[in-house]
């Protein structure tokens, strides 16, 4: 893994990229799920795995050709990212940054600011506040000026609240209990065109979580923090479907805020081995979801967490589940997958029109 030495380096050129960032040739169909939901004004994307995206042809193709949007799933959290203080590991950043753009794709940053996956040193030292209040600001401004331009949409914060408030973290003890704050008008000075959004999970319908993050939202966006958007994870199982009207109008009361909203990790996870009944219910839980997302004002994406089975993180999370993704482990779409294109061919009469979607300036 290659590495950069010094923190004034990381804005240096992009290192060479070998062949997976190449375009893909003719991926474009009119009945892919990118061409379909283009014509509603909606980004559907996924998260992608730098290791499947060099390794592996049909994962590349199959990406190019039926998303618009692209997360990076690990390649930009702390601990991959910055293995020493001193040093950036972009290498895998740039691959699918590289890809993405070859293949007209949206990018999603992913993550600037989470308890999780922190790497062993910045537990390890021990920083004053100033120093690490610098640390902070220093990490957000280097990896968002590198991609500056490139990455349209940023995680800011990733799951900073729990069931009784604002979560224990590095970040908390570091930056005090508003940091929320800080990291925001951080993130914005780094690059004022990115939209940047705060992204939980268990968090999709009405719920105690929706509503402590809707009030930390609504009083943030009272003060002038720059936020655009919410995402909403939707890690759901297939014996535990939020209701479609819940998720709907927890979607309306973000949008009543002025606010976009991105369903950014959506995967339904079942027990294994698969069975037919089992796939037909995931593909109306997949469809009862894009009709909600079509239907809100301002609901602009829709991302799976990975793009086959065969790279999904469920079945390591979830001992005798998975099955989750809209591709099975041969890269063969499932009926999720054709609940999706089939709503997009024919959607709800009541959804929107996409004159009412924000900046078309993303969409390729």
């Amino acid at each position: 893994m290659s590495s950069e030495n010094t923190p004034a380096s990381a804005s240096a050129a992009p290192p060479s990229i070998p062949n997976p960032k190449s375009k893909i040739q003719n991926p474009k169909s009119p009945s892919s799920l990118r061409s379909l939901a283009a014509q509603h004004g909606l980004h559907i994307g996924a998260a992608v795995s730098e290791h499947a995206l060099r390794e592996d042809p049909a994962y590349r193709e199959i990406l190019a050709r039926e998303f618009n949007m692209i997360t990076c799933e690990n390649a930009l959290k702390w601990g991959p990212l910055r293995p020493t203080r001193d040093q950036f590991a972009f290498e895998n950043a740039d691959l699918i940054v590289d890809f993405a753009e070859a293949n007209d794709m949206v990018l999603r940053g992913h993550t600037l600011v989470w308890h999780n996956m922190l790497p062993a040193w910045l537990s390890e030292q021990r920083l004053g506040n100033d120093d690490a209040h610098d640390l902070v600001r220093e990490h957000i401004q280097t990896v968002m000026r590198r991609y500056r331009g490139r990455i349209a949409v940023w995680d800011v914060v990733n799951e900073a609240i729990e069931d009784d408030g604002i979560r224990d973290s590095f970040f908390l003890h570091a930056l005090g209990p508003d940091y929320l704050a800080t990291v925001f008008h951080w993130a914005h000075e780094a690059d004022p065109d990115a939209r940047l959004f705060y992204n939980d999970y268990e968090a999709d319908a009405i719920n105690a979580k929706s509503d402590a993050i809707y009030a930390l939202i609504k009083d943030l966006l009272q003060r002038g923090v720059p936020i655009h958007g919410v995402g909403l994870q939707m890690h759901l199982c297939l014996w535990a479907p939020p209701k479609a009207k819940s998720v709907a109008k927890n979607i309306r009361r973000f949008n009543d805020l002025g606010l976009e909203v991105h369903i950014t990790e959506m995967d339904v996870r079942m027990k294994e081995p698969a069975t037919e009944e089992n796939l037909r219910a995931q593909a109306r839980i997949y469809r009862d979801m894009i009709e909600v997302c079509l239907d809100a004002a301002q609901c602009t994406a829709l991302v799976t967490w990975g793009v086959t089975d065969r790279y999904s993180w469920v079945p390591d999370a979830f001992q005798g589940e998975g099955a989750a993704l809209l591709f099975d482990n041969d890269g063969l779409p499932k009926p999720a997958y054709h609940a999706l294109r089939e709503t997009l061919e024919n959607p709800p009469k009541k959804s929107k029109t996409t004159a009412k979607r924000p900046w078309p300036r993303l969409f390729k």
